[in-house]
This record gives C-alpha cells, sequence and structure tokens, in this order.
C-alpha cells in the first residue's frame, strides 16, 4: 500500500468497504426470507430435491405478490384515492359517442328477492355482489382520474400495468432459468462419468433423518439401475434389424394416434361443457336449486379437472408400450401432462371467444362488434370464468388432502395388516405432479389478471394457503416418491414448465387485446374499438419528431435489419458456443491422456521397484 498514492489508497479501501457492506447487507436479508426455516427443515429432511419444490412455491408467491403490487400502483391507488377523497381528485367520466343505447346497457344483478345460498353462489362464482366490485374489469369504467396539475389517463395505465406483469414476469423466469441451465449444462457428462459421479459425488449431505437417507440410498439404486436399463436400450436399439424398426416406429405411430384422440375428446368435452354452461348460466336463479346452480356454474371447472386426471394415467399407461429408455419415459409423460393441463386452459378461453364474437343473428353482432345480448360486459365474464377456475383449483387441492390423503394414511396406519391396503400403500409426494398443479393454478392468474385486477392477490393467497397444506401433507401423511430430483434439475424443469405457461398465457390475452372489440358497457376502454387502440392514440399526443421515432421503430424498414442483426449476434454465439464446446472436448481428452501416463508412470516405477527388490544382495 506505500507504493500507491493517496487517492489509489482510498479507492481500494472504498472498495473493500463496499463489498463487506454488501457482504453483512445478504447475510441480513437471507435471515429475512420468506419460509426460511420451513424450508431449510424441509430441506434437512427430505433432501433437496422436495425442498426446490417449496423454494419454487415461494417464488411464486414472491411474483404474484409484485404482480398485484404493479397492478394495484398503476390502476387501483389513483380510483380508491379519488372514490374516498384522499386527495384533491376527481373523476374523468367516458365521453359519450355515437353508439346504439343497447350496447351499453349492462344489468348487474336482477332486483327482488335474494335467497340466502345465493351469497355463496355469488362468493364462488364472481357473480351477483361481487360483480360490480374492483375484483372484476367491469368495474373501472372511467376515462382517468384529474389531479391539480395532470390527467391520470387510466385506460392507458390499465393496458400498461398488464404489459409490466407480463413482462416481469418473463424475465425473472428467464433470469432463475439460466442458472439451472449453466448447472445442467456442465452437468451434461458421458455415462462413464456420470456413473462414477453418482458413487462417488451422488450424496446429499443435507440429509439428517435415518428413513430419508435409507431413500436417498435406495433413490442411488434407482438411478444406477435406470442408466443401466438405458445403456441396455442402447445397445438393444444398435441391434435391430430394419424389420424391428419398422415394427417399433409404427406402434409408436399408433399410439401417439391414441394419444392425439385422447388430448381432442378431452378439448371436444371442455369446448361442449363451456357452451352449455354459457348457454344455460343466465337463467333466472330461482328456476333452478342450489346444487344445480352450482353445477352449471362449474362445469367447464369440473370437466377440466377430470381431464387433468384422467389423462395422465391414460398416458402413464400408453408410455410402457412405446418401448423408450426409462429417463426418456418420465421426461415425455410430464411433457404430454404439462401441454394438457395448460391447453385446457387455452381451449376455455378460445372457446369463451367464439361464443363472444358469434350471434345467431348476424345483425346482432354487426351492431357491438360482439354478442352483447349474451355478453354485455365480456371482460367481466371471462374473469368470472378464471375466478371459477381457481376458486375450484384450490378447493379440489384443499379436498384432496383432507378427504383422500389424510384418511389413507390412517388406513395405511391402522390397517396395515389388510391386503387391499397394504398394496394401496401411503401416498407419495410426487414433486412433477405437484409443481404442474401450482403451474396451472399460475397460468390462470396470468390469464385472468387482466380481467380481474385483484386475481394476484387471490393467487398470493392462495400459495400461501397451499404452502403450509403441502407441508403438513409431506410431514404427516405422505411419503417421498422413491425417484427423487436433484435440486439444480427440478428447478430448471420448474422454471421451463413456468415458461411454458407463460408462453401459452400471453397467445389468448394478445389475441383478446387487438382482436375482440371491446365491451361498449363496462370497462375503461368502451371507447376504442379494440384494447390495443388506446396506444396509437397515447403515441398522437406526442410531439411530431417523436411521433415519428416511434413510427420509424416500429415499420418494417427498422424491423427487418434489426431481424437481421439479431440473427446474426445468434449465430456468432452459437458459433462461439460451438468452438467452446470442442475446447472443453478437448481438454477432457487431454486429461484422459495425462491419467494414463499417470496410469503407465506408476505402473514402470512398479515394476521397477519389483526388479530392485528381485535383484540379489
Amino acid at each position: 500500500m506505500k507504493y500507491l498514492s493517496e487517492w489509489d489508497q482510498w479507492k481500494r479501501y472504498s472498495s473493500k468497504s463496499w463489498k463487506r457492506f454488501l457482504e453483512k447487507g445478504r447475510e441480513m436479508t437471507t435471515h429475512l426470507e420468506l419460509w426460511r426455516q420451513d424450508i431449510r427443515s424441509i430441506e434437512g429432511k427430505f433432501g433437496t430435491g422436495i425442498q426446490s419444490y417449496f423454494s419454487f412455491l415461494r417464488f411464486l408467491v414472491l411474483l404474484n405478490l409484485v404482480i398485484f403490487l404493479i397492478i394495484f400502483m398503476l390502476v387501483l391507488l389513483p380510483v380508491l384515492l379519488t372514490k374516498y377523497k384522499i386527495t384533491n381528485s376527481s373523476f374523468v367520466l367516458i365521453p359519450l359517442k355515437d353508439m346504439d343505447i343497447q350496447c351499453t346497457a349492462y344489468p348487474i344483478s336482477s332486483s327482488g328477492l335474494i335467497y340466502f345460498y345465493s351469497y355463496i353462489i355469488d362468493l364462488l362464482s364472481g357473480t351477483g355482489f361481487l360483480e360490480g366490485t374492483s375484483l372484476f374489469y367491469g368495474h373501472y369504467t372511467i376515462d382517468g382520474v384529474k389531479f391539480q396539475n395532470f390527467t391520470y389517463d387510466l385506460p392507458l395505465a390499465y393496458l400498461l400495468s398488464t404489459i409490466a406483469y407480463l413482462a416481469l414476469s418473463l424475465l425473472w423466469i428467464v433470469k432463475r432459468s439460466v442458472e439451472g441451465f449453466k448447472i445442467n449444462l456442465i452437468r451434461s457428462e458421458e455415462h462413464f462419468q456420470s456413473y462414477c459421479n453418482k458413487i462417488f459425488a451422488g450424496w446429499d449431505f443435507c440429509i439428517t433423518n435415518r428413513s430419508t437417507a435409507d431413500l436417498k440410498h435406495s433413490s442411488l439404486r434407482y438411478e444406477l439401475r435406470a442408466d443401466l436399463e438405458e445403456e441396455r436400450i442402447r445397445q438393444k436399439i444398435a441391434e435391430r434389424t430394419s424389420e424391428e424398426t419398422i415394427r417399433i416406429y409404427s406402434l409408436r405411430l399408433f399410439l401417439n394416434c391414441i394419444v392425439l384422440a385422447v388430448l381432442v375428446a378431452c378439448f371436444y368435452a371442455i369446448y361442449i361443457a363451456t357452451i352449455f354452461s354459457q348457454e344455460h348460466m343466465k337463467k333466472e336463479i330461482d328456476k333452478m336449486v342450489f346444487g344445480e346452480n352450482l353445477l352449471i356454474l362449474y362445469l367447464p371447472s369440473i370437466v377440466i379437472t377430470l381431464a387433468n386426471f384422467i389423462t395422465p394415467m391414460i398416458f402413464a399407461k400408453i408410455i410402457h408400450y412405446e418401448d423408450y429408455s426409462p429417463g426418456f419415459e418420465i421426461r415425455l409423460t410430464i411433457l404430454r401432462c404439462v401441454f394438457m393441463r395448460l391447453a385446457t386452459i387455452c381451449v376455455l378461453v378460445f372457446t369463451l371467444g367464439s361464443k363472444i364474437t358469434s350471434c345467431d343473428n348476424g345483425t346482432e353482432c354487426e351492431l357491438c362488434g360482439y354478442n352483447q345480448k349474451l355478453y354485455p360486459c365480456w371482460e367481466t365474464q371471462v374473469g368470472q370464468e378464471m375466478y371459477k377456475l381457481m376458486i375450484f383449483d384450490f378447493i379440489i387441492i384443499l379436498a384432496v388432502t383432507l378427504f383422500v390423503d389424510f384418511p389413507r394414511k390412517l388406513l395405511v396406519t391402522y390397517c396395515s395388516s389388510w391386503k387391499l391396503i397394504k398394496c394401496w400403500g401411503q401416498q407419495e409426494f410426487a414433486i412433477p405432479d405437484n409443481v404442474l398443479g401450482i403451474v396451472y393454478g399460475q397460468t390462470i392468474c396470468w390469464i385472468g389478471a387482466f380481467f380481474s385486477p385483484l386475481l394476484p392477490a387471490i393467487a398470493t393467497l392462495k400459495f400461501i394457503i397451499i404452502f403450509y397444506v403441502k407441508e403438513l401433507s409431506l410431514l404427516y401423511t405422505c411419503r417421498p416418491s422413491p425417484r427423487q430430483f436433484r435440486a439444480s434439475n427440478s428447478n430448471f424443469f420448474f422454471l421451463l414448465v413456468l415458461l411454458i405457461g407463460l408462453c401459452l398465457a400471453i397467445i389468448p390475452l394478445t389475441i383478446s387485446m387487438s382482436r375482440i372489440p371491446s365491451s361498449k358497457a363496462c370497462g375503461p376502454f368502451t371507447n376504442f374499438n379494440t384494447t390495443w387502440d388506446v396506444i396509437p392514440k397515447t403515441v398522437s399526443t406526442f410531439p411530431s419528431s417523436l411521433q415519428s421515432l416511434v413510427h420509424g421503430i416500429t415499420s418494417e424498414a427498422f424491423a427487418v435489419p434489426f431481424f437481421m442483426i439479431i440473427c446474426l449476434v445468434m449465430f456468432y454465439f452459437i458459433a462461439l458456443a460451438g468452438a467452446h464446446k470442442q475446447v472443453v472436448d478437448q481438454l477432457r481428452e487431454q486429461l484422459s491422456l495425462e491419467s494414463r501416463d499417470k496410469r503407465y508412470l506408476i505402473q514402470k516405477l512398479t515394476e521397477a521397484q519389483r526388479d530392485m527388490r528381485n535383484q540379489p544382495a
């Protein structure tokens, strides 16, 4: 330090102090992590695979909380400040335009005698007294909020909040998944290295429980058996004749046709259930009994839940006849289940979209642009469907845990001598199935947050309750699955499935905002043909130079060169990755040669020592 100038000494001292401050800050923030002690306890008892599921659940709680805060700050807060006279502001009503009075009619609820159970139906379906609240899109029928110095554009803020939470979700998921992808890339070793790593470095030192340690032993044995089975199948594939190859591929083609037929049947059942529910849910509540009314309202949710319950069992049976390796069997089954679960939501949304834009009489749709008679505020009614899916999914999770898992645990504990109970066994805590369940719920939240702005808050509360329910179920009713997951593999798989769900959620949202005409009877976009039209209107208020810049960026003249530059950059990084892979392969070969040289030298040294001992004194 004495050879450095005072300025350089101060910079080095400041840099070290700043690093120490950041390290102390990180240590303090770790103590503020949500469920830190619970997740560490689960990690110690059941290993890092199950711990990664609960960490993923915590991530979804934080993600939904941030999404709710974005919507609250941009949409709800200005409205609440004005509604309760907290600030000196006033609502700016939407200016009336020349449109038919029929398009602006929106009867929220019928007056008259209200039965006691109607409140329960309203709470479970989002109708009645909940329909006109801030829970749904139709409540925000204002053009803006006028403060002292400016006017807050609510339609623009409403659209930007949707774009913001989708972009934030995408960036956050990609950031977290890149870390897992790097670890998976490092772990993509050769088969011999895989055996060595499992034998010498496969133990999970977080385990402190004896039964969990025994489970880890059996898991390692299962992984080694699976690797040997995959090696046997690879040799079998190499030895196949052309006739056997044609036969197995024909069988796989036939079985995949059966899988497609099952998917099509499920999608058609959801389509029929949605059509039936939408056509009959408009009956007066006093014309049907309580159970019938709930069945009509929840019919699409019931069909989707049944499809999600039955199809994985069918896929698990079919996959055994396709003659794949054990690892590929698991991945393909999970992929089919992911597609099934997430596609059902899209089928429901697209079915609703087809009903919204179609009319029995063509003139009715020409008048308002959509089926105003059946859907006076179609955004609110789509939000109600997402709300019902969220509530029904939550009810099913609680019901299965309380009325299936707990009684099954009691039967296994106290009636273990019965052969049927012994064959049934204790419920397994299957990580992929549980992950698919919460990803399904998160996809519902992403789609429904535009139509029901408070849905992320409901999802946050739902996932918090699910965390404690699953923790109790794991500790007292379930046993860990013998097919354990590594934490790095699990985290990357979870985030990949979540990313697929986000991409599927963006598709119907984009179509509904850009293609389907917005409701003329409710919501902030009554004076716009579609939701997206608020963007061109806002751009038209910019100065001419800024307008020219925006139009230039969004034009084909800018998009085509930009796409070509992105492609060149992508090809550069692909080539760079290929070069790095070659270097890694060369280094691995070099290490292998050095190990052979060492073995050769040790062998020669051993022979020389043996010869010296054998020489006569």
